[in-house]
């Protein structure tokens, strides 16, 4: 446990150090906020450090494994549909817990002045990658062409970027950026990574990556049809 903890922390100090070196030089030599702003800065960086520490940690000792045992454990109940359903479950309950997405959400609606309800874009986020991560785990039980179905789906969003409200094209992608953070990405590719390891034929290789790329152009197409929808 010392080990594992005394190995994340430094993962954590060479994430972090790059941004709060940048952000010490440009006090240092341009910017010179003043010195409680500076502080803290400091200090918030020191939270982020603690945070990130404890966060990966978690993922590490307890959602990895869990994850991996959960997608592995439900191929032998013999029922896509409950496998559908579990992913989707975990995809829209890791997304509306996701920081980025809350992030994303809280700022659209400050920005908006609530026009845009923050909780609406949450909400709505959350489906978006629920589904897609539905629908890549039954392209891994079906063994269906990864770049058939990205083919399919990224046509989709492009004639669906020209229909839908020119204001919302811009939050739509973001929105797709923000998804695969540090909860929903480990959550979506233990699933994976643990239900393609027990099915004859699959390869947790090919099979078990793809679902990020496929869970990031849920909100995309959640978002766009929402404006299309409210247009």
């Amino acid at each position: 446990m010392l080990s594992e903890l005394k190995n994340r922390l430094l993962e954590v100090f060479k994430t972090a150090m790059p941004l709060i070196g940048v952000a010490c030089l440009l006090q240092a030599t341009i910017v010179q906020a003043p010195t409680p702003v500076f502080l803290q800065f400091l200090a918030g960086s020191a939270l982020v450090i603690a945070g990130m520490l404890l966060l990966f940690l978690g993922v590490d000792l307890g959602i990895l494994p869990m994850g991996r045992f959960i997608g592995a454990e439900l191929p032998r109940k013999g029922s896509v549909t409950l496998i559908v359903a579990v992913a989707f479950a975990f995809g829209f309950a890791t997304t509306i817990a996701e920081p980025d997405v809350l992030v994303l959400a809280e700022q659209v609606d400050r920005i908006s002045a609530g026009a845009i309800d923050g909780q609406v874009i949450l909400y709505v986020i959350a489906i978006g990658v629920a589904v897609f991560v539905a629908l890549a785990m039954a392209r891994i039980v079906y063994g269906i062409s990864l770049r058939l179905l990205l083919t399919i789906v990224l046509a989709t969003v492009i004639l669906l970027s020209f229909a839908a409200p020119e204001g919302l094209v811009p939050l739509a992608y973001d929105a797709g950026s923000v998804t695969t953070g540090v909860l929903t990405a480990p959550v979506v590719i233990a699933l994976a990574m643990g239900l393609s390891s027990v099915l004859a034929g699959r390869s947790p290789i090919s099979d078990g990556f793809g679902l990020l790329g496929l869970a990031s152009i849920g909100p995309i197409v959640a978002i766009l049809l929402m404006g299309m929808l409210l247009r």
